[in-house]
């Protein structure tokens, strides 16, 4: 059974940091890379970056330089650190994979950046 759990969303103030995490079912979290993915209201799903199996990263251009992925592979748990986060760095957070063809979705994590 696959699974992808997000946490770690709240309401923090712009300039701040916040830290989500991501808890995932070990058959997707050892096959392929993490995404994280952000849809702030009426707007479309984006992506934000992701991380191969071998800790390889990748980043929108929006986040480049301010958040950083990473994973803990001994508890199948990636990680979305955020810092210096402005108010268009609010929505829903969303962690994603794709296993044997099948794009997989958290539930998401809402982050609130006020201004």
């Amino acid at each position: 059974q696959v699974q992808l759990v997000e946490s770690g969303g709240g309401l923090v103030q712009a300039g701040g940091s916040l830290r989500l995490s991501c808890a995932a079912s070990r058959s997707i979290f050892s096959a392929t890379a993490m995404h994280w993915y952000r849809q702030a209201p009426g707007n479309e799903r984006e992506w934000v970056g992701w991380i191969t199996s071998g800790g390889g990263t990748n980043y929108a251009g929006s986040v480049k330089g301010r958040f950083t992925i990473s994973r803990d592979n001994s508890k199948n748990w990636v990680y979305l650190q955020m810092n210096s986060l402005k108010s268009e760095d609010t929505g829903v957070y969303y962690c994603s994979a794709v296993l044997n063809g099948v794009k997989y979705w958290g539930q998401g994590t809402q982050v609130t950046v006020s201004s």
